[in-house]
């Protein structure tokens, strides 16, 4: 019943919901109109906030599409695929193989969301090695196992506001950086997180259909299964030349590799030796550039391997000046200090996160994007968490905290609607759905009865946990 359920919202977003570029557009539409009657702002003006904001995200950009790639070229590597060999030969019942995929799919993505395309090479091996498992609950539980990477290491939301300089600091809404010791290493987040990687396993594990119901891979497979693609390693030995030569030399050597890897963790161990859990957006790509490096042990290995991870980023491309048009909009017509103020007089300290973490959720409907969402909402949102401590009368630490409270709420919101907002099975589904009949719709139903019940954790949290 509650598949059913889900399918029948998940058929609407379908029928309803265009592309989600449409959407940078429409919202551009919307908030140009917003402030021409809002803050009785002329055409010309809204127009050229539009264009002065434009470019000011390109750095934000840049960090949010080696993020994804970064971690994507770690996900692809040979030490990624000999453990999940090694998982998938300890596993051998239908309803571990649930479990097991949103629980280590998680912990992935509490890494780098750029890893959940690791989780779905786990979901697809395990589903053809163990008898009985119906994939389509399988493939939802990769997608479940997104939900809280905004309280992780890779979150968009909390190493913005670790990172100096952010568009936040430029645009005078914050006076300086909000450390991450507030953000990912708040009891909040903590208990949100650990709440979620221990009752989800248990929620799919009740959702598994009977046993007359199930669909297996071979149920869904879609002609001749596909070929097995190269691997990273096959895909750069077949682009050296058939007799040796100084450039093969040069593209496949390990020692160039380890001397570059050897500078990379000498920045990297002072760095954390030095502020210790202070974990930005440059950090944090820097990080996975050497582990990446690593991971792959030649120079070319580690372009390929990037080359492919590059085929996922252009729609943060494409995107992400759009919205930091809106962003402008927000900004330079003063439209965002007016809705700050509206949802400052409508909530208190204890309600506002709450607030937020529904405004994110909602926002994520029409900008799939963690970064690209925050850029749109983000100046209000602060501005509002700052009205509402002042009114309070909190200290400049609390207001500080409470800032970083609303912020992860917002994040969460962004989370918790992308459980009927397909629009991040773009980064797996190539993977999970090759060679079957599977479709996005296929797997709504469940992680809309996922969406549920992260509902309550995050609401929970939010209004109740301290930071």
């Amino acid at each position: 019943m509650l598949s059913g359920i889900g399918t029948f919202f998940a058929e609407r977003f379908r029928r309803w919901l265009p592309d989600s570029f449409i959407f940078a557009l429409i919202l551009t539409l919307i908030a140009a109109v917003w402030a021409l009657f809002a803050v009785d702002a002329g055409p010309v003006k809204i127009a050229e906030a539009w264009y002065k904001g434009f470019w000011i995200l390109l750095k934000f950009a840049m960090q949010m599409v080696l993020i994804l790639v970064t971690g994507y070229a770690i996900a692809i590597s040979p030490v990624a695929s000999r453990f999940i060999d090694w998982l998938a030969g300890r596993i051998n019942r239908p309803l571990w193989v649930y479990a097991s995929v949103v629980f280590v799919g998680q912990i992935f993505t509490l890494i780098s969301w750029g890893w959940i395309v690791l989780v779905a090479v786990l979901a697809r091996e395990l589903s053809m090695r163990v008898k009985g498992v119906d994939y389509r609950l399988a493939a939802a539980a990769v997608y479940a196992s997104f939900l809280p990477w905004h309280g992780g290491l890779s979150g968009s939301i909390p190493l913005v506001l670790n990172t100096p300089e952010n568009f936040l600091i430029k645009a005078g809404v914050l006076s300086g950086i909000i450390p991450t010791t507030l953000t990912l290493g708040s009891p909040m987040n903590i208990v949100i997180s650990l709440g979620l990687l221990f009752t989800l396993p248990l929620l799919f594990m009740l959702m598994r259909p009977q046993k007359e119901n199930v669909q297996t891979f071979d149920d869904l497979r879609a002609g001749d299964a596909p070929v097995k693609p190269l691997s990273v390693e096959e895909e750069a030995n077949s682009l050296c030349l058939s007799q040796k030569c100084i450039s093969d030399t040069l593209n496949s050597s390990w020692i160039i590799s380890v001397l570059i890897i050897l500078m990379g963790l000498y920045i990297i161990v002072s760095h954390f030796w030095a502020k210790g859990f202070d974990i930005n957006l440059n950090i944090m790509n820097f990080l996975f550039i050497i582990l990446g490096m690593m991971a792959h042990k030649t120079p070319i290995r580690y372009v390929v391997a990037m080359k492919r991870a590059c085929s996922n980023v252009s729609g943060i491309i494409m995107q992400f000046p759009f919205y930091a048009g809106i962003m402008g909009i927000m900004i330079y017509t003063g439209l965002g200090k007016q809705v700050a103020t509206s949802l400052a007089a409508s909530t208190s300290p204890g309600s506002f996160p709450l607030v937020a973490f529904l405004t994110g959720g909602l926002l994520n409907i029409f900008v799939p994007s963690g970064g690209g969402e925050w850029a749109v909402v983000g100046q209000p949102i602060v501005e509002a968490a700052k009205t509402v401590a002042a009114s309070a009368g909190m200290t400049v630490e609390a207001t500080q905290a409470f800032i970083a409270k609303s912020s992860m709420a917002v994040g969460y919101g962004d989370s918790w609607t992308n459980m009927i907002q397909p629009f991040w099975t773009l980064a797996f589904f190539p993977i999970v759905a090759a060679g079957s009949s599977l479709q996005a719709r296929d797997i709504m139903g469940y992680t809309f009865v996922a969406l549920l019940w992260s509902f309550v954790i995050f609401a929970l949290g939010v209004t109740f946990l301290p930071m």
